[in-house]
């Protein structure tokens, strides 16, 4: 069972409520948009800035400290749901399906593109409206009071310095992540057969449809016999195996479990994808390809295939979104002056807002005359992260 931690109360200081990363962002945004008095709010910026509240104890749903007001003492209490073990084992099927996830949580990073890669398998890593539950012990009888509010905003800063935070509020931590993806390896899947066997051909019991192909030798492929090409070594078709097994994998989770199938994609995208996901490929993609793939990296990792998309082309979007995204905006801040160029609202001389196809804003900075990806993407304008 995931065990509680504590972490120490923060001194009194002067620092932005808002959070200053992606996740710490997101999250206060969650829980301001769940409040119905901005009072309440206010103050709790006041405490949360002024050291008021105690040690945070973050456990599996559960969110606690202690809050130190002028009148009196209170204990805050804020509740999440947990994810199911059926949340979890989509999860990582979907963690599993991406090198460059594993990679990033072995290297003590939690990539942005994990929560679409979750929502893509029905799972919701961060909470949304109504999602928080907060409760204290004082007689407000708003929701958040101020002190349960001043609480959420130094979880927003315990989420900037570590985002494995969110997955402890959500039943596990980083280590039981990864215990878990190296155990289900070799887990049977619900059929009774490990993935292993299944992509070796071993015989199953599939409901129909779908059903999966016989097996096949290898001596019956066309391909079988044929030499790699000239600069494809042991090393990079090693690369190469373990990606196509790992879309081979997510193809399978697709027919066994109705997760979506990976995005089709072109030479160029498949490219930029692989240079992602295995650094070393870099250079002989580049040599093979002919075009310098960094610019379109950095746009993958930010925002997959649709960032790869909003980074090389424009399209027409409805009107309505751009003007909405457009109005909130200047709601923000009346000083802006915004641009708009079909996708793509520009932010004064050096910074845009670019739409993609899945109604996501990828942040742009202009550098040496050149717009390049800034930051991850977000349904929402306002919580871009810069």
């Amino acid at each position: 069972m995931t065990e509680a931690r504590g972490f120490p109360a923060f001194a009194a200081q002067r620092r932005s409520t808002r959070g200053r990363s992606w996740w710490g962002k997101a999250w206060v945004q969650a829980m301001e948009d769940t409040s119905l008095d901005s009072d309440q709010l206010r103050r709790g910026r006041r405490y949360a800035n002024s050291g008021q509240v105690g040690t945070i104890t973050i456990s599996p749903g559960r969110i606690a400290a202690t809050v130190y007001a002028p009148e009196d003492t209170y204990e805050s209490v804020v509740r999440v749901d947990e994810l199911s073990d059926d949340d979890w084992q989509r999860f990582r099927e979907q963690v599993a399906s991406r090198a460059g996830h594993i990679a990033a949580l072995l290297d003590g990073e939690m990539p942005h593109d994990l929560v679409e890669a979750a929502a893509d398998a029905g799972v919701a890593l961060l909470p949304g409206i109504g999602d928080l539950d907060p409760s204290c012990t004082c007689d407000a009888w708003e929701l958040p009071c101020q002190h349960a509010a001043a609480l959420c905003y130094q979880v927003a800063w315990l989420l900037d310095a570590d985002p494995f935070v969110l997955l402890l509020l959500r039943g596990r931590t980083r280590e039981d992540l990864l215990e878990e993806l190296q155990a289900s390896s070799s887990q049977p899947v619900e059929t009774g057969v490990s993935v292993a066997d299944v992509l070796a051909g071993a015989p199953t019991e599939l409901p129909d449809p779908p059903q999966l192909p016989a097996k096949v030798s290898l001596d019956e492929l066309p391909v079988a016999g044929i030499e790699p090409p000239d600069g494809i070594g042991p090393q990079v078709l090693q690369l190469l195996v373990l990606d196509a097994a790992r879309r081979a994998r997510s193809i399978l989770n697709a027919l066994l479990h109705g997760t979506p199938e990976p995005l089709p994609l072109d030479e160029w995208q498949d490219a930029v994808r692989l240079g992602t996901d295995f650094p070393e490929l870099v250079a002989p993609l580049t040599e093979a390809t002919g075009r310098d793939l960094a610019p379109g990296i950095q746009a993958w990792r930010y925002g997959g295939a649709p960032g790869l998309d909003v980074l090389e082309h424009t399209w027409t979007p409805d009107a309505a979104e751009l003007n909405r995204a457009r109005t909130e905006l200047l709601a923000a801040d009346d000083d802006l002056t915004i641009s708009t160029s079909a996708n793509r609202l520009t932010l004064g001389p050096d910074t845009q807002l670019r739409l993609d196809r899945q109604g996501r804003w990828h942040p742009y900075r202009l550098v040496d005359d050149t717009w390049i990806p800034a930051g991850p993407p977000s349904k929402d304008p306002l919580v871009v992260e810069w």
